[in-house]
């Protein structure tokens, strides 16, 4: 039987549509809308390709939206002022610095910088603690990880006390999804094991998840042997492995797998992410939720 595909692009759409209708309704009842501000330094392409699809994301929904565009050489120190300049802000309830950052800037430096309750990124060590602790101490879970639960959510997925592996421990997915797996409440309650480079027979952890999440960044690392019959499988890696000529433009496109070897996976699988149009319509997608609970923290109405 082949796996049900959860799809990223879908539940993105339901998501967008339920963040929209309760902008509508703040604004009517509070006269107020949640503010983000983007803050974009120098011209990567890929950077102001992403921060673009965010912007317009925002607007979507209905949230007030600040493009702040600044020189690839703009000193540590202004970037700093700016960034105090919008925790200062009370139209701003999210705050994003677009990364990567240019060398001669301390990325930890600006991140940290961030007032915790405008971090809609979930990158400070506040949050990072807060997540930690769970509970009603969560604000601001990291973007990733929180679109991967909520996809295993809205699957339908069974994640008390499911077995749940990550492969792969960074800071952006792998620990925090770990950690998040373990809380009580909805969508977690579960046994969760950490994999990596180091483990031991990488394969057999693997082979015992009723939750699989891969987010190693190996192409089709994870084999379908490694695979419990009728686990739900979350593919997070995006892997660049070539280029084609897209049917609709003529233009050159990359070829994107992940890190599962999908077309076998699905035949084993009870569900499965597709790369891309899983995980990847997510991120930007828990964003915006992010934005909007910091304006509704603020309010009273959490």
């Amino acid at each position: 039987m082949t796996a049900t595909l959860i799809k990223g692009t879908e539940i993105r759409e339901q998501i967008l549509e339920e963040i929209t209708a309760e902008v509508a309704q703040i604004k009517e009842q509070h006269g107020v809308v949640p503010g983000l501000v983007t803050i974009l330094i120098g011209e990567n392409p890929a950077s102001i390709s992403y921060v673009t699809l965010k912007i317009k994301t925002a607007h979507r929904v209905g949230f007030h939206e600040v493009q702040d565009s600044q020189p690839v050489d703009i000193s540590e120190a202004d970037l700093l002022a700016l960034i105090e300049k919008y925790n200062n802000d009370d139209a701003i309830n999210g705050i994003l610095v677009q990364l990567p950052l240019p060398k001669h800037i301390d990325e930890k430096k600006v991140l940290n910088a961030i007032d915790p309750d405008k971090d809609v990124d979930g990158f400070h060590p506040v949050n990072v603690g807060r997540l930690m602790i769970g509970g009603d101490e969560v604000k601001f879970p990291p973007c990733t990880p929180a679109g991967i639960q909520e996809m295993i959510v809205r699957a339908g997925v069974e994640t008390k006390g499911a077995e749940v592996v990550v492969v792969g421990r960074s800071n952006i997915v792998g620990k925090p999804i770990a950690n998040m797996m373990l809380q009580k409440g909805v969508g977690a309650n579960s046994t969760v094991t950490i994999v990596h480079t180091g483990t031991k027979d990488l394969a057999a952890h693997c082979k015992r998840a009723d939750i699989l999440i891969v987010a190693a960044g190996v192409p089709d690392l994870v084999k379908p042997e490694w695979i419990k019959e009728g686990a739900c499988v979350i593919d997070v890696g995006v892997n660049r492995v070539g280029e084609k000529i897209s049917e609709k433009t003529g233009k050159k496109i990359a070829i994107l797998k992940g890190d599962v070897d999908f077309e076998a996976a699905k035949e084993i699988a009870g569900y499965i992410t597709p790369v891309p149009g899983g995980v990847g319509p997510m991120t930007i997608t828990m964003l915006m939720l992010n934005t909007l609970k910091s304006l509704k923290f603020k309010l009273g109405v959490a």
